[in-house]
C-alpha cells in the first residue's frame, strides 16, 4: 500500500490491494478481496466488499456501496461472484453496484462511465464505455447497456433487457423490452425516433445517419411486422451502422423491442 493516502478512520483490510496514489476517505471500509488501481479516489463512508476489481483513475463518491450481495432470492452466500470496474469512471454519492449472482459470474462496468448519485446497478449488469446513468436510475439484474447510452434520471430497466448503443432515454421512463441502438426512448416502453444529435456528435457521417433513419423507418413506420421488415432489409443495401441497428432487432430477446409511440411528431426522424 505504499504511496497511498488512507484516512486514519478508514478500515482497510491488510490483504486488500491498493495501487499507488489511491486515496481512501474517512470511515470507508475496504474488504480483503478488493483490488483498487492507481490514482483511484474513494471518498468517505464507502463500502467495498466481496471480490471487487477496480481499475485506474476512478472516482467513487461518498456512501457508495460496491460488491454487496445481489438482491436475488436464489443467491447463496458461499457463491464466488464479483464486480469488475474499468478505468476513469465517476461513481457518485450513494450508488450501489451488486456483485454477480450465478457462481463465477460478474457485474461489469467498462471505462469512462458516469454514474450519478443514487444509481443502482443490479447483479450481472454489463455496462459498456462512455455511458451516462443519471440520478436514481434503477437497473435490475442482467441488464446490458452498450457504449454511449444516456439513461435519464429516475428511469427503471427490467431484468434481462438490453439497451443499445447511443440510445437516449428520457428521465422518469420505464422499460421492459429491448431498446435498439441509436433511438430516442421515453415514457413506458416507447420509442420516439432516431437520436440524430447523438449520432452526429459520435461522428456518424450524413450517409450513416440517413441509412440508420431508413432502417428505422423500415422497422417502425412501414406497417411491416419485424420478420417482414428484416426480410426486406436483407434485400437492401445498408452500411455497417444501419446493419448494427437491424442485427440488434434480429437478435432481440423474447420480449422483443420497444414499439414506437403512435402519432408522435418525433417519430419522423429529422436530418
Amino acid at each position: 500500500m505504499s504511496g497511498t493516502n488512507i484516512h486514519p478512520t478508514a478500515i482497510v483490510d491488510p490483504d486488500a490491494q491498493l495501487g499507488p496514489g489511491v486515496e481512501i476517505g474517512p470511515f470507508s471500509i475496504i474488504e480483503p478481496q478488493a483490488k483498487i488501481g492507481e490514482r483511484t479516489i474513494v471518498q468517505a463512508h464507502v463500502v467495498i466488499e466481496g471480490e471487487v476489481v477496480i481499475g485506474t483513475g476512478n472516482f467513487i463518491g461518498h456512501g457508495a456501496i460496491i460488491g454487496a450481495p445481489p438482491q436475488d432470492v436464489s443467491f447463496s452466500p458461499e457463491r464466488k461472484t464479483r464486480v469488475e470496474i474499468g478505468n476513469d469512471n465517476v461513481i457518485r454519492e450513494y450508488c450501489t453496484i451488486h456483485r454477480g449472482s450465478e457462481e463465477g459470474s460478474a457485474t461489469k462496468i467498462g471505462d469512462k462511465n458516469f454514474l450519478m448519485a443514487g444509481a443502482h446497478i443490479g447483479h450481472n449488469c454489463l455496462i459498456g464505455n462512455n455511458v451516462i446513468v443519471a440520478n436514481n436510475c434503477l437497473l435490475a439484474g442482467n441488464v446490458r447497456v452498450d457504449d454511449g447510452a444516456f439513461l435519464g434520471g429516475g428511469s427503471t430497466f427490467h431484468q434481462h433487457m438490453h439497451v443499445g448503443r447511443l440510445v437516449m432515454v428520457q428521465g422518469s421512463s420505464a422499460f421492459g423490452k429491448d431498446l435498439p441502438p441509436f433511438v430516442i426512448a421515453a415514457e413506458r416502453n416507447s420509442v420516439f425516433g432516431v437520436n440524430v444529435v447523438g449520432l452526429r456528435r459520435a461522428g456518424f457521417s450524413a450517409q450513416d445517419r440517413d441509412e440508420v433513419k431508413a432502417a428505422f423507418k423500415l422497422v417502425y413506420l412501414t406497417g411491416l411486422n419485424i420478420s417482414q421488415a428484416l426480410e426486406k432489409a436483407a434485400t437492401m443495401k445498408f452500411g455497417a451502422r444501419a446493419r448494427e441497428f437491424l442485427d440488434f432487432i434480429a437478435n432481440a430477446k423474447k420480449r422483443g423491442i420497444c414499439p414506437i409511440k403512435r402519432g408522435s411528431a418525433e417519430a419522423q426522424p429529422s436530418s
